[in-house]
């Protein structure tokens, strides 16, 4: 064990985190979110605060100042998730944005966005929270570089919830489509690229032409899944909302223990995609799919105690920049992360 976490000079992560973290304003802050994402890496199992702050230090006021970091320190999120956006696509070269949603039970519906919904992978009712993110895919590669958390019911409207769990008032209780479409713009503001098509696989209850013609308004491509049993082959799910849209049948993907099975029909504005390219931008909804399994198993996702709005955006922040040096960062080693 060690007394305390420093940046050191030398190591990737360390470089990693002085590049991310640069916008935070305080000394303080950097360093203990720093230290927060070493002890992402380095601490196995269940990622409670607690254990992540016996990771890095011997001393008895680490868990709260790791407390105080996450749950109550005012730091903006937004900087740091678009220069992690920045830092990933250098590295990786994105060829789409594909946006997915992560399911998280809670304990009880006092949670920021808690409330009850059926969970087919659980085949039954549960609390969780529903959280949107926004992934940089490759061929190989989907890493999380923002996120949306869905404010349903007094979660968006009613004042006293809001208060309790310090949701900010210029954050309506947006509808998903625009959540969705929120995401989209953020990551192509964040990589200076808007060109990449829009790859979604979402949850049900979001219309998904909504969520196409608000692209359509952007000059974005897309490529939606469409949700319900998939019909027969002479049948198409749903009206086509425009004529240059079209639905696509593609190959099952493989399925995951998700909401609902692989989609096989999809809609798209890429009328001049051949088939095998469209086929590929599907595969990429797996990858964020098997990357949201892993940042669940290996990196804390559901592992978040608090109740605020706040704390839920620093903790997602957090968990998506230990991912993305995971995959990106090259290889390193605990004594590579731990400086003294």
């Amino acid at each position: 064990m060690v007394t305390h976490v420093t940046a050191g000079p030398r190591s990737a992560v360390s470089a990693f985190s002085r590049q991310v973290f640069a916008e935070l304003p305080r000394a303080d802050q950097r360093r203990w979110a720093h230290a927060f994402l070493v002890s992402l890496l380095a601490t196995p199992g269940k990622k409670s605060v607690r254990r992540l702050a016996a990771t890095v230090s011997d001393s008895p006021t680490a868990f709260l100042s790791l407390h105080q970091f996450i749950n109550a320190s005012p730091w903006a999120w937004a900087p740091v998730r678009a220069e992690l956006a920045r830092w990933a696509s250098c590295r990786m070269g994105p060829q789409a944005y594909v946006i997915d949603r992560a399911v998280l039970p809670k304990r009880g519906p006092h949670s920021c966005g808690a409330h009850r919904r059926f969970v087919a992978s659980a085949g039954r009712h549960t609390t969780c929270q529903v959280g949107l993110a926004g992934f940089l895919a490759t061929a190989e590669e989907a890493v999380p570089a923002d996120w949306r958390l869905l404010l349903p019911g007094l979660w968006g409207s009613d004042p006293a919830h809001r208060l309790r769990a310090r949701v900010p008032d210029d954050v309506p209780g947006a509808p998903a489509e625009q959540l969705v479409l929120d995401l989209a713009d953020s990551l192509a503001g964040a990589t200076g690229n808007s060109s990449l098509p829009v790859v979604a696989d979402l949850p049900d209850g979001i219309d998904t032409a909504a969520v196409a013609r608000g692209l359509d308004l952007r000059g974005r491509g897309f490529l939606l899944a469409l949700p319900g049993t998939p019909p027969g082959p002479r049948h198409a799910p749903v009206p086509v909302p425009h004529r240059t849209h079209r639905i696509v049948a593609l190959p099952a993907l493989p399925a995951l223990p998700r909401e609902r099975g692989p989609s096989r029909w999809w809609l798209t504005n890429l009328t001049h995609a051949r088939a095998d390219r469209l086929l590929a931008l599907a595969q990429a909804a797996v990858r964020a799919g098997r990357s949201l399994e892993a940042l669940e198993s290996g990196f804390g996702l559901a592992d978040f105690g608090g109740r605020s709005y706040p704390g839920w955006h620093h903790h997602m922040t957090m968990t998506s920049a230990a991912y993305a040096f995971s995959r990106l960062g090259g290889e390193w080693e605990l004594p590579d992360l731990i400086a003294s």
